[in-house]
Parts: structure tokens; sequence; C-alpha cells
């Protein structure tokens, strides 16, 4: 549970005023009165100074004091707190963070590369702050710990069940597994993930050739699957249209060879040679 609190802190015009009146007091009081206790005034002034310090918009300072967590002021403004505090500025901006490619082990075994963007804010400077060391880091290595676990449960791509998610298929689903895997991992150092989708996604080099081929191959039989498909039902079709006009009355064995000079003409890859008969159908 975060122990974030908000603190208050004093104006730091209405504390710069007091300063400077002491000065000034102190000054008139050494050189009109010949007062060396005026000289406090100087000395009260100097310790006052140092507890000024000034935000911007979406940056926050946690206060402690030897040891005491004090408080977070996340308002911007010109502020003036306890001298003795130790601060510790803290943004809370929206982050782009671009994680470099990594390889690993989809869950089929294949080695890729994958790399993940991811867009982050702090909201619980508590736990920022306290509860890991270096809250950026921590952000950057529990990324990459995030993408070898999801990397690991999808394969990058399925050829015999295109129903099964995969890495390269299943952007949506994908994404959201992995924004809610880290939202569970960054949630101890009070960072909320607004964004994280994968970047980048590739085989590794050494199989990437052998997978291409693999994918060329996939997509050449879907082809000739789909023309040998569309062949078989336009032969059918002009065969049932020569039987309804009665063009021409073809015995089984004329309609064989039919269907199959058909179907080389319509399944070929190259432009056929036509050959003129300029005899009989007869033998």
């Amino acid at each position: 549970m975060s122990n974030e609190k908000t603190y208050s802190p004093l104006s730091g015009y209405v504390m710069l005023t007091v300063v400077i009146l002491l000065l000034v007091v102190g000054l008139g009081g050494l050189l009109a009165l010949r007062n060396p206790v005026s000289a406090w005034m100087f000395v009260a002034a100097a310790l006052l100074s140092p507890g000024f310090f000034f935000l911007n918009p979406n940056t926050s300072v946690v206060l402690v004091l030897f040891g005491d967590y004090k408080g977070t002021v996340k308002s911007s403004g010109f502020f003036w707190v306890n001298p003795l505090f130790a601060r510790k500025r803290i943004s809370l901006r929206a982050r782009n963070f671009d994680s470099e490619k990594i390889k690993v082990n989809d869950k089929v075994g294949n080695p890729i590369q994958i790399g993940v963007i991811l867009v982050w804010q702090v909201k619980d400077t508590f736990k920022a702050a306290f509860e890991v060391d270096n809250y950026e880091n921590f952000v950057r290595i529990q990324s990459d710990a995030a993408v070898r676990t999801l990397a690991g449960m999808y394969p990058y791509d399925n050829f015999d069940n295109e129903a099964e998610m995969t890495l390269r298929s299943g952007h949506g689903e994908v994404n959201h597994a992995l924004e809610e895997t880290l939202r569970n991992r960054l949630d101890i150092a009070g960072i909320y993930v607004i964004e994280a989708r994968i970047g980048y996604l590739a085989y590794a080099p050494e199989i990437a050739g052998a997978m291409l081929r693999r994918q060329q191959a996939a997509a050449v039989v879907a082809a000739r699957f789909k023309i040998v498909e569309g062949a078989v039902s336009m032969v059918q079709m002009a065969l049932d249209h020569l039987a309804k006009q009665n063009i021409i009355d073809l015995d089984e064995e004329r309609k064989a060879a039919m269907v199959s000079n058909l179907m080389v003409v319509l399944c070929g890859d190259k432009d056929v040679n036509p050959v003129v008969n300029t005899g009989t159908l007869n033998p």
C-alpha cells in the first residue's frame, strides 16, 4: 500500500520577503547603530536561503528529514521548506522507452529478435523513491524480463494452425498481455504503464533465410490451391455449357483430353503455345 502524502510548503515569495527584510534590518543595524548583534540577521538570512526551490509542471519533490519521509510536493511554483529537508526531484511526465532488440526463443523454440516500446510515468513518488533503488533502471530491466516471458508464451508464426495466436498475427491480444505483465511488474515502483507494444519482431539471422523460404513455399502452395480450385470450376462450367448447348458430343476419352488441356492452360505459370489442328477430330 502506498504511503505517499502531499506536503504543502510555504510560499517562496513570502519567505523571500522575510529574507530581504532580515538583510535590510541587519545592514541598517550595522551602518546606523553600529550594533554587532545585527550581524545575526545576516546569519539567519543565510540559513533560510537554502530552503528555496521551484517546481515546473509535472515535476515533484520528495522531502525527507533525517530519514523521516515528510511528504511530496507536486504543485508547480516557487516554494520554501525547512533547509534541513533532503529533496529528491522526480519527474511526473510521460516517458518513452524503446528497448534494445534482444534474442529469445519463442514458444516452439525458434530464435527471434524482439523489442518493446513502453510509455510510462511515475504515479506514486513514495514507491519510486523508496521501494526500489533506481526506478528508471528498474523499468528497463523489468521490461526486458517481461518481453522474454511474453516471447516464450506464443510462437512467432504458425503455418500448420492458423487459428493459434502468434506474435506476428495477434497484435492486439499480445500487446494487451504485454501491458498487463508490465503493469504487474512495475506497480511495486509506483510506475503506471500508459502503453506497451512490440516495436520490433523478426526471426534471428541464423534462421531468417530458412523461414523466409518456408513462408514463400506456403504462399506458393496457397496460391496454387486457389488456382487449381478455380480451374476445376472453369472446366466443369465449360463441359456443362457444351453439353447444354449441344455444340459437340464428346465421349469420355475426348472429355478427358479436353480436361487435361484446359487444366494445363489454366494452371500453367507460363503462357501456352497454341497448336492449330487443321485435320479432323477423328483419328
